[in-house]
């Protein structure tokens, strides 16, 4: 699968998606029509599908016009939040599949930053479009959920390979990098990391994807049983995963 980078609004990120085998092209959470459209032309590709993960304006906001360009194009979204997807016509939820051509997308419902939020999983790409669930060093805000269900959400994403590339949805990473060294200050991984993502926003250059891997070992959403992170914060090791997930939330919250 070939996948292109399409920034849009001032920090998102639009995913353009093409299945070779098949020449079919999908589009992830397109926030506006422009970007998308010059994409589309450069390449000389049509649309056939958009994916939805959550009903935000700026996930959303090109639905309807792509649809009417577009002859047949369907729009995949969230069935839990299927109200709020504008001209959606089919409906994943967890454990569902989608097909792209030959490629199987696999659906886990991720609320926490939305009640109907859902993330899309390609195992023959190792590709995971996490929209705004799981960003480069980041999580998103709790706007709809609770500690509990974002942390469970993120929980489904864990298990998946370590050379999954994470394609969220915005360019969050070098400010997620600053609040990360405040709860996390003795991880070198992390500070390295940090290092990287400063030298590469000082070139202009993105910083996402990011490898599944790099975000187990030092982003601290995904690291509340870490035994420095629970210090830091005042929890010992009795306290519940999802509730040192809730504070480090509520300090970035702060932050």
């Amino acid at each position: 699968m070939e996948v292109i980078r399409v920034p849009c609004l001032s920090d998102n990120y639009v995913w353009l998606l093409r299945e070779p085998s098949s020449g079919l092209t999908a589009v992830v959470d397109p926030a506006e029509e422009g970007p998308v459209l010059e994409e589309l032309n450069k390449r000389g590709w049509s649309l056939n599908h958009i994916l939805n993960t959550h009903h935000h304006m700026d996930h959303v906001g090109a639905n309807t016009a792509l649809k009417r360009r577009f002859a047949g194009l369907t729009i995949v979204g969230p069935r839990a939040d299927w109200q709020r997807i504008p001209g959606i016509d089919v409906q994943v939820g967890d454990g569902d599949t989608w097909q792209l051509g030959p490629l199987e997308f696999r659906v886990f419902d991720t609320p926490g930053h939305t009640r109907g939020h859902i993330t899309y999983w390609v195992p023959q790409a190792e590709a995971l479009f996490s929209g705004d669930t799981l960003f480069a060093l980041g999580c998103g805000r709790l706007f709809e959920g609770t500690p509990q269900q974002m942390w469970s959400s993120l929980s489904k994403l864990l298990p998946l390979p370590d050379a999954t590339r994470v394609y969220c949805a915005h360019e969050y990473t070098a400010s997620n990098a600053r609040f990360a060294v405040s709860v996390d200050p003795g991880n070198q991984a992390l500070a390295e990391r940090k290092a990287r993502v400063d030298a590469a926003r000082a070139r202009g250059e993105a910083t996402v994807p990011s490898l599944l891997a790099e975000e187990k070992a030092t982003n601290p959403f995904l690291r509340p049983a870490d035994p420095a992170i629970r210090k830091h914060l005042g929890f010992d090791q009795t306290a519940p995963d999802w509730e040192v997930f809730g504070a480090i939330r509520a300090a970035k919250d702060r932050f």
